[in-house]
């Protein structure tokens, strides 16, 4: 992926999504195991495009909703800045399929563990949401999963810069949703963010979150 030449976070932000959160019920794992078991007709929403006649690269990232008493939270990580793709930027644990990986599951899992030494043990997985293909040429299975402390985390210093996690209810409400955009070579880039604290949720993982929103949220 090419490095990106521009800074998100100075950009104007045109509009707030602005739906109502998800309510506090269904952040429970019972209602949310219940979700993915049994998921209604839903539509996702993908704001990138995958560049024309390039052939996209597969990938999966777990989206691990760390099952903690104040309420669930969505761990994280920030890529260290001598990354050639995506360095410096928040992004779900996850990475290229290897030919010896049995599934996305198995993808997600395995460069979750390689890159935050997140035990496959502590995961519980619900399922996935749509294929995310993003204008620097990925096709991404976000794979959620449950996770139950207590847990060790041990980030690997190539790619993990941190860890963090952000509580899933902040997250899942529009009015945390920021739409931006910028004209690029090849057309207007649109994109959401969600700043949390002085962490910068933007781009393909925003993308992703704005899909487990869309399904939380269905009726």
């Amino acid at each position: 992926m090419a490095a990106f030449l521009f800074d998100p976070q100075g950009l104007p932000v045109e509009a707030i999504a602005g739906e109502p959160a998800v309510p506090a019920e269904r952040l429970t794992a019972p209602w949310l195991r219940q979700r993915f078991a049994h998921p209604p007709v839903w539509r996702p929403e993908e704001v990138e495009a995958a560049p024309a006649g390039a052939s996209p690269r597969v990938a999966a990232v777990l989206v691990p909703l760390v099952l903690r008493e104040a309420g669930l939270t969505l761990l994280l990580t920030r890529r260290t800045e001598h990354l050639s793709s995506h360095a410096g930027q928040v992004s779900f644990p996850g990475g290229g399929v290897e030919a010896h990986d049995a599934s996305a599951i198995d993808t997600a899992l395995r460069e979750t563990e390689e890159e935050v030494g997140l035990a496959r043990r502590h995961v519980d997985v619900l399922g996935t949401l749509p294929v995310y293909h993003t204008s620097t040429g990925y096709s991404v299975t976000p794979v959620v999963a449950l996770v139950a402390p207590p847990f060790e985390l041990r980030a690997d210093p190539r790619e993990v810069a941190e860890i963090f996690e952000v509580p899933l209810a902040f997250l899942m409400d529009g009015a945390h949703h920021q739409r931006l955009s910028l004209p690029l070579p090849g057309g207007r880039r649109s994109f959401y963010a969600m700043p949390y604290d002085r962490f910068y949720i933007w781009g393909a993982t925003a993308g992703m979150l704005r899909n487990l929103f869309h399904l939380l949220r269905a009726e």
